[in-house]
């Protein structure tokens, strides 16, 4: 018993003394809040932003397409899947699988949505599943921001994810299968080191320096209706993620945890 207890003691001790580093699907474009339309890149990377850590290779997406939104039109959905082209992006640790395509935006919102495929986390003896959105606006022109668009596991934003000043905060709704999940744990990193696109790898310098490892990935709670709110103190890139919403979902007879991911750009006034 002794001994029993003295193992369950060191792997407590080892968990609250091990740094934590957040698996991230990422969807990169430069700019979230654009003056007018044009080609934007789009690069789908899953890694561990705050650090530009370990990227691990993902395989084909199961779906990747984008919701254009304006006024008072009714929001077209476009299949980009077959736009995707794959690519090696290169961390500051390794090399792993990623894709990359370009898209022609105009007036209004384009929120794109990624299912990807699941991917294997044998340290942790389960797979991962984070369906992820960001949302980018041209020209200032209203669109739905607001709106689910229907993914099984969602994040929908209760403040416009493209026009956050540093400072303010952002609110997000965290949703499995439409419905509000109660007490939803949320993860929360800063893109810390930037995507050089023309490189397909992160940038060597950091924007910020944690102090201690805890500062790295951060842990938040949504509240009983399934709402978030985090303040937002530094410009740049901010990912969210809501943990294992559908706690009985597996993939190939083992556990997935499926996840729900948004980013938003926050920018210095000025």
């Amino acid at each position: 018993m002794k001994k029993f207890v003295a193992a369950v003691a060191g792997l407590v001790l080892m968990a609250m003394t091990t740094p934590a580093f957040a698996h991230f699907q990422m969807i990169y474009t430069p700019e979230a809040a654009m003056n007018k339309g044009g080609k934007i890149p789009l690069a789908l990377v899953f890694t561990h932003p705050f650090e530009a850590g370990h990227t691990m290779d993902m395989g084909k997406p199961e779906q990747f397409f984008v919701v254009r939104s304006r006024g008072e039109n009714t929001p077209k959905k476009t299949d980009l899947l077959p736009t995707l082209k794959p690519i090696t992006w290169t961390s500051l640790t390794n090399s792993g699988a990623a894709w990359e395509t370009e898209y022609s935006a105009r007036g209004g919102d384009h929120t794109f949505c990624l299912i990807p495929d699941p991917y294997w986390e044998a340290g942790d003896g389960f797979y991962i599943k984070q369906n992820t959105k960001v949302i980018v606006n041209v020209g200032g022109e209203p669109g739905a921001w607001m709106e689910p668009v229907g993914l099984p596991t969602e994040i929908v934003p209760m403040a416009k994810p493209y026009d956050r000043w540093t400072g303010q905060v952002f609110q997000g709704k965290v949703l499995f299968n439409g419905k509000p999940v109660p007490n939803a744990e949320i993860e929360v990193e800063y893109l810390n080191h930037e995507p050089v696109l023309d490189k397909k790898a992160f940038a060597k310098e950091a924007k910020a320096t944690a102090p201690q490892d805890s500062f790295v990935l951060q842990t938040i709670f949504a509240d009983d209706n399934g709402v978030f709110t985090f303040g937002i103190p530094k410009a740049g890139w901010w990912g969210f993620a809501a943990l294992d919403l559908d706690p009985d979902y597996t993939f190939k007879g083992k556990k997935c945890s499926r996840d729900a991911v948004i980013w938003l750009k926050a920018v210095d006034m000025k």
